[in-house]
């Protein structure tokens, strides 16, 4: 009898030791996330997303794959009750590998929210290819994906209400004709974008103006004005340019569709968008510093969050002050031949963009990694620009937000306003859902 226990104990000590084997030995390995990352940002760019919209997409794919790894963490908790409307993600019933089911559920929520799911999906094979070689079990491996699908589903189901559909059936948005009102902008004259990003559903804010940014200064014409003279002031900055700040202006460009002009002939140059950029940066660090799977997935996603909510705050006051680009303003009122060394963005003027979600993106790294932590970020190689060292977040987001003057496309009272307004965002999002969602910090 005492030899049958002890065989029986045996077996289920080397059932327990292969579970633990199949089930953990990629668990703590973020490469597959980080290359899901970038696979996402390359279809992001390759279908040319705007960046409020290129924000939603890296929001869910992201809290999707955190969502399953918390279900194994003593670290973080679920999103469940911190989120707007977040449904309760479902807990796995068979032993799965938390990274490739995490990893799965982030593939598949991306391949659901943009175009080119083909290409997402070579990308996916690929992963999971990587994944076969860990040693996983048949039937753990199967389970992990059927739980990561689970998970992609219940995601999914929350996004198709967050009102992103039925903003794409509202009217053609119609231009002021009121004189100080943002037109289009040389050489492309493009469309407004998302003018109605303001009715989608936000993740922490109670509302798309909670954050709402002292008004815009009030338009005049008159030289000596303030409106004018801060105009003049981007006029005087882009003659003046040093090559340093040519270099910040496009290393911070970030513009998912720069429009080449020759002759006849127009083609686009895609680019990473603002938000892709931080999310580079996010993982640029996780890597340096060998966070796990489940850090660098917080850090994707607390960073996610604050890019999706300052998008919408930052799209609410755009169109609401409607303030006029200095491009168009100069050329009418102080030089008509003056072109900025950036391209005019196709929306509203005030506040920066790049300000607002720099600036809440870096309070919510800040709160993950601290603010003295140096980086080489290398995000703009693969478009023909070098790396730039940091020795902060801080002092990457105060770059970005800088770069709008020297680039011509800002004026600085959008820019300082901005980041205030991105450190409110920043600020509420890691009191409201960071302090929360992490146990131990």
């Amino acid at each position: 009898m005492r030899k049958r226990f002890l065989l029986i104990a045996v077996v289920l000590c080397n059932i327990i030791l292969c579970q633990g084997q199949n089930n953990n030995l990629s668990d703590e390995d973020a490469t597959a996330l980080h290359r899901s990352q970038k696979a996402l940002t390359d279809v992001i760019i390759h279908d040319i997303f705007s960046p409020p919209v290129a924000s939603r997409i890296y929001v869910y794919a992201n809290i999707a794959a955190y969502e399953v790894l918390v279900q194994q963490s003593s670290s973080y908790k679920s999103l469940h009750g911190l989120l707007k409307d977040m449904p309760q993600t479902p807990a796995p019933v068979k032993p799965v590998s938390s990274s490739l089911a995490a990893v799965y559920a982030f593939m598949i929520t991306g391949k659901r929210l943009v175009f080119s799911e083909p290409l997402l999906e070579d990308s996916l094979q690929n992963i999971l290819a990587y994944f076969k070689t860990k040693g996983l079990s048949e039937t753990v491996y199967s389970a992990s994906l059927a739980y990561g699908q689970q998970v992609a589903d219940t995601i999914m189901s929350w996004v198709m209400k967050d009102q992103y559909r039925e903003t794409r059936k509202l009217r053609r948005y119609r231009y002021s004709k009121q004189e100080g009102k943002w037109i289009p902008t040389p050489p492309g004259y493009i469309d407004a974008v998302e003018p109605y990003w303001n009715k989608i559903r936000t993740l922490v804010m109670d509302s798309c103006n909670q954050f709402r940014p002292v008004a815009a200064l009030t338009f005049s014409k008159e030289k000596g004005s303030d409106f004018y003279n801060q105009a003049y002031e981007v006029y005087e900055a882009g003659n003046k340019l040093t090559e340093e700040q040519k270099a910040v202006a496009n290393f911070w460009d970030c513009n998912p569709f720069f429009l080449n002009t020759e002759g006849h002939l127009n083609f686009a140059t895609k680019k990473i968008s603002p938000g892709g950029h931080w999310m580079s940066i996010a993982g640029i660090v996780s890597q340096n510093v060998h966070a796990g799977i489940m850090k660098a997935s917080a850090a994707y996603t607390f960073t996610a969050i604050a890019l999706f909510d300052g998008f919408i705050s930052c799209w609410d006051e755009k169109y609401r002050s409607n303030v006029i680009r200095p491009e168009t303003y100069i050329n009418a009122y102080i030089d008509e031949s003056w072109r900025p060394i950036l391209q005019t963005p196709p929306f509203p003027e005030y506040t920066s963009g790049h300000s607002v979600v720099s600036t809440a993106a870096s309070k919510a790294l800040i709160f993950l990694y601290g603010d003295n932590i140096a980086f080489d970020d290398y995000t703009e190689v693969e478009f023909g620009l070098p790396s730039k060292h940091f020795n902060s977040f801080s002092q990457a987001c105060n770059e970005a937000a800088i770069s709008r003057l020297y680039g011509g496309i800002h004026y600085r009272a959008a820019i300082e306003n901005g980041q205030k307004q991105g450190a409110q965002i920043g600020n509420y999002i890691v009191q409201q859902v960071l302090h929360k969602a992490i146990i131990q910090h």
